[in-house]
């Protein structure tokens, strides 16, 4: 198990180089002088002659190889640069922003889960009646409600309409925690509600659930001691999908209120041409994807015995 993990961290370099590389590229194709637009940005004039330097003492000048390698130099040995808008060390920003990511990323899926675990098996177990059929349509339309929408709508009910929650992020962290929370944890319980209902029913048609049911074994020792365990996998899948995505920061939701953290960190990055913070943010993304993948390996490999003996054969 020790080799596997070592192996798949040292994936994680040419991953890590290839990504970083090719959003490095795209971003220089993408047009647009960076610091030219830092000073517009300041409602400052300046002459060619400061742009000049400005881009010297940021490297700008260098040939794309040459950037590309010191920055990525730089960044192995945990020098992230400087931000061209804030002046700022990239690592220190991204550092502030990433506990609120965190904080959200938390919060959100212990709404999904304790949400979504129970009612997809309720669910399946009432399979074809009318609350499994209320679920399912429940599900379709969180599912089907795009995260900008259902913010809109919970921003508008509860802070606009019975004024209990604050419209965009304030002093007041558990109160604005709460409507973000909700918008992501929506969707997410919706998708997975259906998927884990289909895990369940697929488990309660198999021969051992017949046999223990023969046996008068009663249900509830079924469902949560054979019926839920054997559905982990599912589970797991869905949880590391979402951390993963959740860890890179909800650009669309943490814009929308106004939450401090990585993604909407990275959306202003975007916007002001702040490339060093767009590069970090991007190579974040990567190792974040990379780790979650390993992580669900290994909790595969304890979960479920196929995996683990089909390793050892291996």
């Amino acid at each position: 198990m020790l080799k596997y993990i070592g192996k798949r961290l040292l994936q994680l370099i040419p991953v890590l180089i290839g990504i970083t590389f090719l959003s490095f590229a795209m971003m220089r194709l993408a047009g647009g002088d960076a610091v030219t637009y830092m000073y517009e940005n300041a409602g400052s004039v300046v002459s060619q002659e400061v742009i000049d330097q400005t881009k010297k003492e940021y490297g700008l000048d260098q040939p794309f190889l040459v950037q590309y390698g010191r920055w990525f130099a730089g960044m192995v040995t945990g020098d992230m640069g400087t931000s061209y808008v804030s002046g700022q060390k990239v690592y220190d920003t991204f550092m502030e922003k990433l506990p609120a990511t965190i904080l959200l990323t938390v919060s959100s899926m212990i709404v999904t889960m304790l949400t979504a675990i129970p009612l997809g098996i309720f669910s399946a177990i009432r399979h074809n009646r009318w609350s499994d059929y209320l679920i399912r349509f429940l599900s379709f339309i969180g599912n089907s409600a795009p995260n900008f929408f259902a913010a809109l709508i919970l921003m508008y009910v509860f802070s606009v309409k019975l004024g209990w929650l604050p419209v965009i992020t304030s002093e007041n962290i558990a109160a604005s925690l709460v409507l973000p929370t909700l918008t992501l944890a929506i969707a997410m319980a919706a998708k997975y509600i259906r998927q884990i209902r289909a895990a369940v029913l697929e488990e309660l048609n198999k021969d051992y659930v017949t046999g223990a049911r023969a046996r008068g074994v009663r249900g509830s020792v079924i469902i949560w001691k054979n019926v839920l365990r054997a559905s982990m996998l599912t589970i797991v899948t869905l949880m590391a999908l979402s951390v993963g995505s959740l860890l890179g920061g909800t650009t669309i939701v943490e814009s929308i209120f106004m939450w401090d953290g990585v993604g909407k960190m990275a959306v202003d990055a975007i916007t002001m041409r702040d490339y060093p913070v767009v590069q970090v943010y991007v190579a974040w993304m990567a190792v974040i994807y990379v780790a979650v993948n390993l992580i669900t390996d290994i909790v595969y490999h304890y979960l479920d015995p196929r995996v683990r003996l089909g390793g050892e054969q291996g």
